[in-house]
């Protein structure tokens, strides 16, 4: 129809010059006709009168001898005749000589015949044009036909197949949909979803506050589960270094990266049966991390080639506002695994919860942006008490030399302990950690003592590039109460032509070697347990905060574990890491000031490791002991001395 319109413009534009066209030459037509027929009628009226004249001479004289000149030819007819293109032989050739030559009806043809080949011009234009908007109505006249005959008539078969087939789409996706909504809510940091499990292999009967197996998405292929937790992000981790140190306590002696935790309120906490407290913590660090990329840590280490890196201090820059015994406690997570397993009858189901935990304590190292958490000075001491997760956390620095760590987290159904000590290797580009320790877990429900080892972390282009880190090796759970049975799961090792990285997979067998479970998943993202398609989501990490890498890549709980509450303060000890001044001052922003007292820190650390040399005597912990076994546990002093008499009648050193 656009081309219609703009056809029938030049059609009206055509005919405007058609009709100029004509005017033009009518008015040529009067112009040059006019004049002729003037001539002619008064070229008739002389002829006339002389005609009477020579009559009456003819009556009167001779005829013979005057009829010569009575028979010459008017000059006014002889002009007419020129101009009717007349030729005539006997014109005198004085009348033809009396005047200049009429070159007026030349020029008059001229200009008609140009008129006229313009009028043919324009009238085929015109033509050609209204050819052109007749077939455009004729086409847009079959098209509505077309139209009109389709909507009287009912559709075809294959219009009906096409219309069911379109419907049958729509419904499928609004299908998706729901799906992938019920996905989102289910791994929801608010709303999260707890799953339970029942043993397919050997039931038991179960009491009231057994759970069913709960089923979630896993309709594809082993494979395609893995994949479907996400593409491979480079994630910078936390620098570490973990042997002893001799003279400063900045040595980057890392405890157990391995042990960095995940951030997450994926499972619920059941506060509600268990009566917990909520409270209000904050959601944001006082500042964001400074801006590392002016600084560079070859210019750091090229000075202290060949030296032992636990011995090097390292400039603030490198930490992380946390400390080495917050980082454990960091480890708790995910506590509601181990509530739900200490509320699970079928012993092969508690060991799913607890081989869950044990993956879920690596998951906060993903997102860690190269910091690492300040080392613990000699005595430093940090509790964390989780009302609102039904747990409390004490943790304590009982050795320098070499560094130990040491903790112990209660709860009515569980208790949880470890000391870790680390060592380091580095291999240039990397740097491997290898934790030397064993984390126990205990459910008194059921009299079940659990134990498992850790496996070796690596931090991947310390030096230049994206940082990132993986895990690998195997973690064997063994049950020392019991040999009903076990658990070993294998944090994959990455290889360069296999693009599916922080892979784990386990099994868990009975005590003749059986398989009873399997579990596979990723240890940032997920753990399933069981068989594709049929398999079980077991845990699901928690989405990260929002603007998480301008805040050191900290997990929700991880920016709740250095808050320092007025109400609190009163009641720490003066050892607490919460009170510690130049990790508060890193927290601020405050770069300057926060390498000042750190600095400070550690020469007073110096000077008491100097008195205690002089003495001939050892430091001795406050609220650990060392056992039997060579390791470090509670004295279960700490809570009592917290609420009577309280810290401040007690003698502590002065660490900061």
């Amino acid at each position: 129809m656009d081309k219609c319109s703009k056809d029938l413009s030049e059609c009206e534009a055509y005919l405007q010059e058609l009709n100029h066209l004509i005017q033009s030459m009518e008015v040529l037509h009067r112009t040059y006709s006019a004049p002729s027929i003037q001539a002619l009628q008064t070229s008739s009226f002389d002829s006339t009168k002389k005609e009477k004249r020579l009559q009456r001479k003819w009556r009167h004289k001779n005829y013979n001898k005057d009829v010569k000149t009575t028979l010459q030819v008017p000059s006014c007819i002889s002009s007419g005749f020129i101009r009717l293109h007349a030729s005539n032989p006997n014109l005198s050739t004085a009348a033809l000589g009396n005047g200049k030559p009429d070159l007026e009806p030349l020029d008059s043809h001229f200009h008609e015949a140009k008129l006229q080949d313009d009028f043919c011009r324009v009238a085929t234009n015109l033509h050609t044009t209204m050819k052109s908007v007749l077939s455009s109505l004729t086409s847009e006249r079959e098209r509505l036909k077309q139209i009109l005959d389709h909507n009287s008539f009912p559709p075809t078969s294959p219009q009906v197949h096409l219309k069911n087939t379109l419907s049958a789409a729509l419904a499928q996706n609004s299908e998706l949909r729901e799906r992938l909504s019920k996905i989102h809510a289910e791994s929801h940091i608010i709303e999260p979803a707890i799953i339970s499990l029942t043993a397919p292999v050997q039931k038991q009967d179960s009491a009231d506050d057994s759970h069913p197996l709960v089923h979630q998405i896993s309709n594809e292929s082993r494979a395609s589960i893995a994949e479907s937790f996400s593409e491979f992000f480079d994630a910078q981790e936390v620098l570490l270094s973990a042997c002893s140190s001799e003279n400063e306590v900045s040595d980057d002696s890392y405890i157990s990266d391995i042990s960095d935790n995940i951030s997450m309120d994926n499972f619920s906490n059941d506060t509600e049966e268990e009566g917990a407290v909520s409270c209000l913590r904050r959601s944001c660090l006082p500042s964001p991390s400074p801006n590392s990329n002016t600084f560079s840590l070859w210019n750091v280490l090229r000075k202290n080639i060949g030296k032992d890196l636990s011995k090097v201090t390292m400039p603030v820059h490198l930490n992380e506002p946390l400390n080495t015994l917050q980082r454990l406690c960091e480890e708790l997570e995910y506590s509601e695994l181990l509530d739900r397993a200490a509320n699970t009858e079928n012993p092969f189901d508690r060991m799913i919860y607890i081989a869950t935990f044990v993956v879920s304590g690596y998951a906060s190292s993903f997102y860690r942006t190269g910091g690492k958490p300040f080392n613990p000075v000699l005595g430093e001491t940090y509790e964390c008490d989780r009302p609102d997760r039904g747990f409390r956390f004490i943790a304590e620095q009982v050795s320098h030399h070499p560094p130990i760590s040491a903790c112990h987290a209660e709860s009515k159904n569980f208790v949880f302990r470890q000391d870790v000590r680390c060592k380091n290797k580095f291999w240039g580009k990397s740097m491997e950690i290898v934790p030397v320790c064993t984390t126990h877990v205990t459910v008194p429900r059921f009299g079940d003592h659990y134990e498992w080892n850790k496996v070796t972390s690596c931090i991947h282009n310390i030096l230049s590039g994206q940082r990132w880190i993986e895990h690998y090796g195997e973690i064997t759970i063994q049950t020392s109460s019991s040999d009903v049975c076990q658990c070993k799961i294998t944090f994959i090792k990455a290889k360069c032509w296999n693009s599916n990285l922080n892979e784990v997979e386990g099994t868990i067998t009975d005590s003749k070697g059986k398989v009873v479970h399997r579990l596979f998943g990723k240890w940032h993202e997920a753990l399933f347990c069981g068989d594709p398609p049929s398999a079980t989501c077991i845990w699901r990490a928690n989405s990260m905060p929002v603007n998480y890498e301008q805040y050191y890549g900290f997990t929700k709980f991880a920016t709740e574990l250095n808050e320092l509450d007025p109400s609190l303060k009163v009641l720490l000890p003066p050892t607490d890491t919460r009170l510690r001044v130049d990790q508060r001052l890193l927290e601020e922003g405050n770069l300057e000031a926060a390498e000042e007292q750190k600095q400070r820190i550690e020469e007073l650390q110096r000077d008491r490791r100097r008195i205690l040399e002089e003495n001939n005597t050892s430091h001795q912990p406050k609220f650990f002991r060392r056992s039997k076994e060579d390791d470090w546990v509670s004295n279960h002093t700490y809570w009592e001395l917290r609420k009577d008499p309280g810290f401040a009648h007690m003698d502590f050193p002065t660490l900061w």
